[in-house]
C-alpha cells in the first residue's frame, strides 16, 4: 500500500503560527527563557462567572451531545447579543454554532465555493484563510493593502479584482495580523462596488469584535441592501479569553445556515455541550469582563507600539484593534549578524527566536513578506522585556 496522502491534503501548508508556536516550546523546553509573541490568544484567565456556569453545567449533567447547530437557548442569546450590541435582527434559526470560529469559517466556504472558484482575501491575512479556500477546490485571489494605506483595501482594489469567478470575499476587521478596523464608511464604500456584483458573498470575521480600540464595531450586515450575502463569523475565544472551549458561530442567511448545519452533521456534529453553556452566561451576564480586558489590551498596545518605534529600521503603524503589532521590517533585508542572513520576514523571525529568544512569526504566510507578527497578549513585563531583546538583536544586523 501507498504511504500517499491525498492531494487535497498535499494543497495544504502548515499553519506558520503554530509551526512557530511548537519552535519556542522546544526552546522553553531545553531551559531557554522565551517570550512567546507568536501566538494569538489572550493571556487572560476565563472570568470566573463564566467557569462557574461550566461547572454547574457538569453538574446539571449537560453532558449528551446537542443538536448539531447548537442548543436553542445559546442560539437564541447569540441573537439577542447581535440584536443589542449590533443593531442587527437574527432568527436562531439563521445561526449555527460550532467548534470555535475557524471551523465556523470553513464551514462557510465549504458550504458556497466550487472547484475554480475564486475568494479575495486581502492581504496582510490570517494564515488559514487562503489554505481554507484552497481545501473547498477554490481559488484564493490576494489583494495587497499596504502599511501606507493601513492595511486596509480600497473600493478601487476591489473593483479591479473581482472577476465573473469571484464568490466570496473574506473581510476580517479588527484585524488578525494587523489590528486594523475598517470604519462604517470604508465599509460603505466596499459595499456600493460588492452591490454591482451579485454573485459575490460576504464573509465578515468578526471575532476581534470587541478589543477595539476606536469605539463602535461597523459591520457588513448592518446594511440592509447587502445584509442576505453577508456571513457574520464571530465567537467567543477572544473577547472572553476562551480560546480553549472552542465555539464560535456565524449568523448568516438561512439557506447558508442550513448548508452548513448539512455539512457540520456529517463531520463533527454540535460542539461541546459544557461549552456552549459557558458561552450563553457569557452572553447573557455583564459584560465587565470584556472591557476590563480591553482596556489592558488598549494599555499594551501603546506599550508595545511606542517601544517598537523607538528600534531603528522598524516602520510601525498604530493598530486600532485585535491585540497584533505587524512593522514592516524589509530594512533589514539582506543584513548579517555574521551567522545569520536575514533575507525574508521568516528569516528574521526565526533570528529573533533563536538570538534574543523572542517568538514572533514572519509576514511571508500571512501575504506580506516585508512585516512580521507580534502578538501583545501577554503582560506589560513581557512586552518590555521582549522588545528590549528584539532592540538589541536587531542592532547586530548589519
Amino acid at each position: 500500500m501507498s504511504n500517499q496522502l491525498s492531494d487535497r491534503l498535499n494543497r495544504l501548508s502548515p499553519s506558520a503560527t503554530l509551526a512557530m508556536s511548537q519552535k519556542s516550546s522546544e526552546l522553553q523546553a531545553q531551559g531557554i527563557d522565551v517570550i512567546n509573541m507568536s501566538v494569538g490568544e489572550p493571556d487572560f484567565p476565563t472570568p470566573q462567572h463564566i467557569k462557574d456556569a461550566a461547572v454547574k453545567a457538569i453538574e446539571e449533567n449537560w453532558t449528551r451531545y446537542s443538536p448539531v447547530p447548537g442548543y436553542p437557548a445559546l442560539k437564541k442569546a447569540i441573537a439577542q447579543k447581535l440584536k443589542t450590541e449590533n443593531g442587527v435582527d437574527y432568527a436562531p434559526s439563521q445561526i449555527l454554532v460550532s467548534n470555535g470560529a475557524k471551523q465556523s469559517v470553513c464551514n462557510a466556504l465549504m458550504a458556497l465555493v466550487n472547484d475554480g472558484d475564486e475568494v479575495i482575501i486581502p492581504a496582510p491575512y490570517w494564515v488559514s484563510y487562503p489554505e481554507m479556500v484552497l481545501l473547498c477546490g477554490g481559488v484564493p485571489v490576494s489583494v495587497e493593502a499596504t502599511i501606507e494605506q493601513d492595511f486596509k483595501i480600497t473600493p478601487e482594489q476591489l473593483e479591479q479584482t473581482i472577476t465573473p469567478k469571484t464568490r466570496a470575499l473574506i473581510i476580517c476587521s479588527p484585524s488578525n495580523p494587523t489590528g486594523s478596523v475598517y470604519s462604517r464608511q470604508e465599509l460603505e464604500g466596499l459595499k456600493e462596488v460588492l452591490l454591482r456584483h451579485p454573485q459575490v458573498m460576504i464573509l465578515a470575521d468578526e471575532i476581534y469584535e470587541h478589543i477595539n480600540y476606536v469605539g463602535e464595531h461597523a459591520s457588513f450586515a448592518q446594511f440592509p441592501d447587502i445584509k442576505d450575502r453577508v456571513v457574520i463569523i464571530n465567537g467567543v475565544s477572544k473577547a472572553y479569553a476562551m480560546t480553549g472551549w472552542r465555539i464560535g458561530f456565524i449568523a448568516a442567511p438561512e439557506w447558508v445556515v442550513k448548508g452548513c448545519n448539512k455539512l457540520q452533521g456529517q463531520y463533527t456534529s454540535g460542539p461541546c455541550s459544557i461549552s456552549q453553556k459557558a458561552a450563553e452566561a457569557a452572553y447573557t451576564t455583564s459584560q465587565e469582563c470584556v472591557e476590563e480586558m480591553r482596556l489592558a489590551f488598549e494599555r499594551r498596545k501603546n506599550l508595545i507600539v511606542k517601544l517598537a518605534r523607538e528600534i531603528p529600521g522598524l516602520e510601525v503603524n498604530d493598530p486600532q484593534g485585535a491585540f497584533y503589532l505587524f512593522p514592516k521590517c524589509s530594512s533589514y533585508f539582506g543584513k548579517s549578524d555574521g551567522n545569520h542572513v536575514i533575507n525574508t520576514s521568516t528569516d528574521l523571525a526565526m533570528y529573533l527566536l533563536e538570538v534574543g529568544h523572542v517568538a514572533t512569526v514572519g509576514g511571508d504566510d500571512f501575504g506580506s513578506p516585508e512585516c512580521f507578527r507580534m502578538s501583545y497578549a501577554t503582560s506589560d513585563e513581557n512586552i518590555t522585556e521582549a522588545m528590549r531583546r528584539i532592540k538589541e538583536a536587531l542592532a547586530k544586523l548589519k
